[in-house]
């Protein structure tokens, strides 16, 4: 196994050095991650550099502020927000080829974690558009909406809805799960075939995700080491029986669900509606996603990883 210093610089072979762009423009969510952005006076930070800094809020459609930006002639697409405001820029910086850039200003930063940025540097990630490295990375569809790092289905699916999610998520999370194991109603009315061919009906959770996670490495679990195999990661949790909770994952690069309704559903941590059926498809190397050239470039999953 590499060294942790060798491992860095074998993945840095995969991001290049890259020019700046000349009109680039930052979406901020100043409320996301309780105001990062805001107490990080990020717009300014981000004039001082040459981005133009768009604000938004939750009465704003972030999807015509992005297509409002590309018009006016915007060659690399920037957001700070949470998790669930990713997609919406990134899939259209895939659709126009532009160059992308992740600020960690959400509570999580999911994403961010796994493409290698430094969360607890904010203001530093803007270094992405003036001293930046590139490198391209798969996105994932469902029923052709884009996402970044997954969707959920069932019991998380379930509790995204709820009014107290995003304040208490883990109580939240756990009152539902408590409803569903003392009901003997299906749970999702989910039915989806595993790769060898084993059908899963009414499971208590579905994750697909952009890119497998780490779930047999307790100290990583919870990352994906690669954000370009071309593969969609799904886990499946069915119902308890006599052995317990039965837990199956394997990748693919398409899956399809089939629901007796409309399914609810996480999507970057955003409460959506999918109408069955649900096909999930990888994109691969459909986005440029650019760093700073301080950061990692790796996720704690890949720094741990295996390699030959």
């Amino acid at each position: 196994m590499l060294s942790v210093p060798a491992r860095l610089t074998a993945f840095r072979e995969g991001w290049q050095r890259v020019d700046p762009p000349q009109r680039p423009v930052l979406l901020i969510n100043p409320r996301s991650g309780g105001g990062k952005a805001a107490r990080a006076d990020l717009a300014e930070r981000a004039r001082e550099r040459g981005v133009e800094p768009v604000v938004f809020g939750p009465a704003d459609d972030l999807a015509a502020l992005t297509a409002g930006a590309v018009d006016g002639g915007a060659d690399a697409l920037g957001v700070a927000g949470g998790d669930g405001s990713l997609a919406t820029v990134a899939a259209a910086a895939a659709d126009r080829d532009l160059p992308f850039v992740c600020l960690p200003a959400g509570t999580r930063n999911h994403f961010a974690l796994d493409v290698g940025i430094a969360r607890h540097d904010l203001v530093g990630a803007l270094d992405a558009f003036t001293d930046g490295l590139e490198r391209r990375i798969d996105v994932a569809e469902v029923n052709d909406r884009p996402f970044l790092n997954n969707v959920s289905l069932g019991i998380y699916g379930e509790a995204v809805r709820r009014s107290g999610y995003r304040d208490a998520k883990l109580r939240t999370m756990l009152d539902t799960v408590d409803e569903v194991l003392s009901t003997t109603a299906p749970a999702a009315g989910l039915l989806i075939t595993d790769e060898q061919a084993n059908q899963h009906a009414s499971p208590l959770v579905v994750l697909v995700s952009n890119n497998a996670y780490a779930l047999n490495r307790p100290l990583v679990r919870g990352s994906r080491p690669r954000l370009d195999a071309e593969r969609l990661g799904i886990v499946v949790v069915d119902r308890p029986g006599p052995e317990g909770h039965l837990v199956s994952a394997w990748s693919a690069p398409s899956v399809d669900i089939a629901a007796a309704a409309a399914v609810p559903a996480g999507l970057d941590g955003e409460a959506v509606e999918l109408s069955p059926p649900l096909r999930f498809k990888i994109r691969p190397a459909a986005l440029r996603v650019r760093i700073s050239r301080h950061h990692p470039g790796l996720s704690p999953s890949a720094l741990f990883a295996p390699r030959d």
